[in-house]
């Protein structure tokens, strides 16, 4: 056996205990057991608005989705977009509605229906760069960067965009009073914050405690931790892009499963000050890279078993429910998800995140919970850990093979009685119990 967080068992048990009387007192608390489900307006729904997509809180709630990320909500600049609609990333406006989705009032009325049926919301924020058009670029030119002959700074490798200027320190100041209007306007909990990383991270924390004097928010940043750690002080929880881009090749290229477990092993060490986010999907991978199942074949639904399972937060994008075997969204202009009222993996998605939701054992960021490699007789085949909160466990085993695997298991600590958290069964497993799975097959205990 292999312990991925290395805690005494005294200090384990005196976190334990506060961190359970803490859950009652911090209201923050849900961070750790939520999961986040990214919404893409324009392509949700037919009518692409805030209205339309409304009327699917009822589902979502249902399919137990508990934080609802809205990709950029701000008016798009109409100077050197891309396609008929436009980037959503390229802001004209910081501070008003995207007239494609509706008005102000829309959307509030969607955010106080959200919070209604218990859902938290974030959205997302573009930081780094706005449109060529965007009001500041007239009424504040000096808060964009510029080339040597006087124009403004493009941004590498998107023409539709241009950069900012953070050694400006009003634009900084206006940048900030600009998320604080979505808080005090909207109330929404927090933000996704796009290309955080190309952002100075000095702004991040100057930014996060002024806007939280309003209220306590979910800061997500579009960065990897292991490539800029700094980042990390600052942010609930950041990209685990390092992990998407070696399981693709892990699923293509046939690599070794020790470069997985190494790489998972290196974002353990990071320790518990922040979390990870865990996808399959997005609306970058999706429109460009793939669908998940065209990154990782039958191997996807494993994937977001570990997504689900693993120390953080997993994230899902809209229609991965349905699921979007093949269907690349379109970015510039109106795609709908293509709905067909099954909901082939609602019921999946509804399980896991029930999982992840109440069981201790699957708390993001906690110092409370320790995680384990458990040994099998297969371990260069499956993916086997065990989460431990106290008594709680979850106990997870992955073929990550593309053939049936037949193996035992070799670890004390995946001794017990569990439930099998898909069929409900309970099953007794001792040393040396004898599992099956199919290729790219997955089971999931709980005790």
């Amino acid at each position: 056996m292999k312990k991925l967080i290395l805690i005494p068992a005294i200090a384990a048990l005196l976190l334990s205990c506060k961190t359970q009387n803490h859950t009652m007192e911090n209201p923050q608390d849900w961070k750790r057991t939520t999961n986040i489900y990214e919404v893409n307006v324009r392509q949700y729904t037919q009518e692409g608005t805030f209205e339309a997509f409304e009327k699917e809180l009822p589902r979502l709630k249902k399919m137990g989705v508990e934080t609802l990320w809205f990709m950029p909500i701000t008016p798009i600049a109409q100077l050197n977009k891309k396609g008929s609609l436009g980037s959503q990333y390229a802001a004209y406006d910081y501070t008003s509605i995207n007239p494609e989705f509706g008005t102000l009032e829309n959307f509030k009325h969607l955010v106080n229906e959200a919070h209604k049926m218990g859902f938290k919301v974030i959205i997302d924020w573009v930081a780094n760069h706005t449109g060529w058009d965007h009001v500041w670029t007239k009424s504040h030119p000096e808060y964009y960067l510029k080339d040597a002959d006087g124009s403004f700074h493009k941004a590498s490798g998107m023409d539709d965009i241009i950069e900012l200027d953070y050694s400006n320190k009003e634009m900084r100041l206006a940048m900030i009073d600009a998320m604080k209007y979505w808080v005090k306007e909207t109330n929404i909990d927090g933000f996704r914050c796009d290309l955080a990383s190309w952002v100075e991270v000095d702004f991040w924390q100057q930014a996060r405690p002024e806007v939280e004097k309003l209220k306590p928010l979910f800061f997500l940043g579009e960065f990897d931790e292991l490539e800029n750690p700094d980042y990390g002080k600052v942010f609930d929880a950041s990209y685990s892009w390092k992990w998407m881009h070696l399981s693709e090749d892990f699923y293509k290229k046939n690599l070794p499963l020790s470069d997985l477990k190494n790489l998972l092993e290196q974002y353990s060490k990071i320790g518990d000050n922040s979390m990870r986010a865990w996808f399959t999907s997005n609306h970058d991978e999706n429109s460009w890279n793939g669908t998940e199942y065209e990154k990782y074949g039958d191997f996807a639904p494993a994937l977001a078993v570990f997504s689900a399972t693993w120390n953080g937060v997993p994230l899902l994008y809209n229609g991965q429910e349905l699921p979007m075997k093949a269907k690349r969204l379109e970015f510039f202009e109106k795609d709908p998800i293509p709905w067909n009222g099954k909901y082939e993996l609602e019921d999946f998605y509804k399980t896991l995140f029930a999982l992840k939701s109440v069981n201790p054992a699957l708390r993001g960021g906690d110092p409370a919970v320790t995680t384990f490699w458990i040994n099998t007789t297969s371990n260069d085949k499956i993916l086997a850990y065990l989460r431990k909160n106290g008594a709680r466990e979850v106990l997870v085993l992955i073929n990550t093979s593309k053939d049936a695997v037949n193996f035992k298991l070799e670890d004390d600590n995946s001794v017990g009685s569990y439930k099998n958290i898909f069929t409900k069964n309970k099953v007794e497993l001792i040393k040396g119990s004898d599992i099956n799975l199919p290729a790219y097959g997955y089971l999931v205990y709980e005790k």
